[in-house]
């Protein structure tokens, strides 16, 4: 069965050594120009695909590559592949310049940012002096290796069919790894990518680093292919066919971006006496893909599939959810730290005062209850708290260290996890995904492994891999591991998001309603799994309208009411308090359990 899985791709790697040998001349140049718009267009996919970053100067890499190697090479007399590497590290500086932006704006604005540079990138190569102004630069050196003669485009066809093979098994290694799966996380949700320990700010320059060494290794392969450069080779009007590419062929698979990019190119091709057919063309394609497959031509199958499935059965009906299997529990410690202390925090948006000189502490091995009516603050709270918010004024302090202002982040990593209010689970990825992402604790810095030790990366991810299923194992998940969270029943997503949040290994872990939506067994199931994580030595602070969820489940409840804590103390005692009774509970007990016999189920 193995050897009959990788027979396609076998075949596929004969028929392209082979294709030279069946065309002439003008037929190898075009596909030549094909495989450097492939390499572009797996660029373009890492950056926005993937990084889900909106990237419109892939075309400014594209030019930087190439006019950088003709400069290096006619005017500074250097050799070609010395001129290559000079021209990489160029563009890969350009790259992180154009990528700054993505810190502060994202989505079309990030768009129109980026056109702007590619913009101002063709004005200059027109205009200056240096890179020959409209007329470009030309009589570039052939490429030299030893015993092959790169200036026969049939022999240069393999040198471009191996750096195409080279960047493409790289970037599919990238995708399926952990830097991959945070930079698809942070696609999906940043926010929840950030609260799980994704370093967002670093993963949006690493889709602009990896979009400009793509771009510049196209820039380079063109400028040894053309052996002259010019403007009008890295337009806009590119920029937009290579968009064109990446969106008709799925810009989220790789796979998809160099099928969009060889059959654009060939369509291109085809109506070359036609440009202006072709331009409305290419744009009504588009359209039609954007509207009716989002995916492009890479997803398909998974259409199709999921058309089937629906044909036949709701996804994931045939799957149970599996009993939850109690952590461990740890020997209770006499001597319990503090974890979190908030103090004379406030909260104010504009007028709107969310949170008002509000106190708090939280000692290890408690499920404190957050309870108060809508509006009270709570989830501002827990915002401020886990670094969603800045707060107006005030302390937040964890295990002992001055936590205010810190990134999501790095309070993620600090050893703080949470939920949300409304789902944020990461739809495009699979149940296992979303585990994967939480539990992978790597340093997106130590990207260079990816490089220099693929070995040391692919035997963490199956480490990854084995804890997730162990997470999965103990959830009652395993079944869903395969299926996105977004084709589950909600109870389950519940879960899953339980099941991640927990998966990232906090010392404190917030909950944000997490029974709002949920049936009685559901519920009683949530009860057992938090007592079990707290047992497993997690504090756990929870938000919870179910009151009697909270008076059973939380040995101290805190109140709060108008940004501020009105009561706190235990069950019975907040139950009772006047202040509690006006503010949230009204003048009727009835829908409250009694405390005793609640607490002893």
């Amino acid at each position: 069965m193995r050897q009959l899985r990788f027979a396609p791709l076998a075949l596929i790697a004969v028929a392209a050594w082979l294709l030279p040998y069946g065309l002439d001349s003008y037929a190898i140049h075009v596909v030549n120009v094909i495989l450097i718009f492939a390499v572009l267009a797996i660029g373009l996919g890492l950056c926005m695909g993937v990084g889900g970053q909106v990237n419109l100067a892939q075309v400014a890499f594209f030019g930087i590559g190439a006019y950088a190697t003709a400069i290096l090479t006619t005017r500074s007399g250097y050799g070609f592949w010395i001129s290559a590497v000079l021209a990489l590290a160029a563009t890969v500086a350009i790259g992180l310049v154009i990528g700054t932006p993505a810190l502060r704006v994202q989505s079309h604005y990030l768009g129109i940012v980026t056109l702007g540079l590619a913009l101002a990138f063709t004005n200059w190569v027109t205009n200056a002096e240096i890179t020959g102004g409209a007329e470009g630069i030309s009589a570039i050196p052939v490429p030299t290796l030893p015993g092959v003669d790169l200036s026969s485009e049939y022999l240069y066809y393999y040198l471009e069919l191996i750096v195409f093979t080279v960047v493409l098994v790289f970037g599919l290694f990238v995708v399926r790894t952990g830097l991959g799966r945070r930079m698809r996380a942070m696609r999906d949700d940043a926010l929840a990518a950030g609260a799980l320990g994704a370093e967002v700010p670093v993963l949006r320059m690493t889709a602009f680093l990896l979009a400009s060494i793509y771009g510049g290794v196209g820039g380079v392969l063109y400028a040894g292919l053309i052996r002259y450069v010019a403007p009008e080779s890295f337009s806009i009007a590119n920029m937009f066919l290579l968009l064109g590419m990446v969106i008709i062929g799925g810009r989220q698979s790789l796979i998809g971006c160099v099928v969009g990019a060889i059959g654009l190119s060939l369509v291109r091709e085809a109506f070359v006496d036609h440009p202006t057919v072709a331009q409305i063309g290419y744009g009504a394609v588009v359209v039609l893909v954007v509207v009716f497959a989002p995916t492009g031509l890479a997803g398909l199958p998974g259409r199709i599939r999921s058309w089937w499935s629906r044909r036949r059965g709701q996804p994931g009906t045939a799957a149970r959810l599996q009993p939850f299997q109690p952590y461990p529990a740890l020997a209770e410690r006499a001597d319990a730290e503090e974890v979190l202390r908030v103090t004379a925090l406030s909260k104010q948006f504009r007028g709107l005062k969310a949170l008002d000189d509000l106190s708090l502490t939280v000692t290890e091995g408690e499920i404190r209850g957050i309870v108060g009516p809508n509006g009270s603050g709570k989830t501002t709270l827990f915002n401020v708290i886990s670094g969603l918010y800045r707060p107006t004024r005030g302390r937040v302090e964890f295990r002992g260290r001055d936590v205010t202002n810190q990134a999501p982040y790095r309070l993620a990593r600090a050893g703080m996890s949470r939920t949300f209010q409304n789902l944020r689970l990461f739809g495009d990825l699979t149940v296992e995904e979303n585990l994967l992402v939480a539990l992978d604790r790597s340093a997106t810095v130590d990207s260079w492994r990816y490089v220099l030790r693929p070995i040391s990366v692919l035997r963490r991810n199956r480490d990854l891999h084995r804890q997730a299923r162990e997470v999965l194992d103990r959830y009652g998940l395993t079944e869903f591991a395969g299926l996105p969270p977004k084709s589950l029943p909600y109870g389950i997503q519940r879960r899953v998001e339980i099941a991640r949040a927990v998966a990232a290994g906090p010392s404190l872990l917030l909950l944000d309603e997490p029974a709002a939506g949920l049936n009685g067994e559901e519920v009683r199931q949530l009860s057992e799994i938090v007592r079990s994580v707290r047992d497993s030595g997690i504090t756990v602070i929870i938000i919870e309208h179910n009151m009697g969820l909270v008076m059973s489940l939380c040995e101290r409840i805190t109140v709060l009411a108008g940004g501020r804590v009105i009561a706190e103390g235990g069950p019975a005692e907040v139950a009772t308090h006047p202040a509690v009774i006006e503010a949230y509970l009204g003048d009727s007990m009835d829908d409250i359990p009694p405390v005793a016999e609640e607490a002893s189920r």
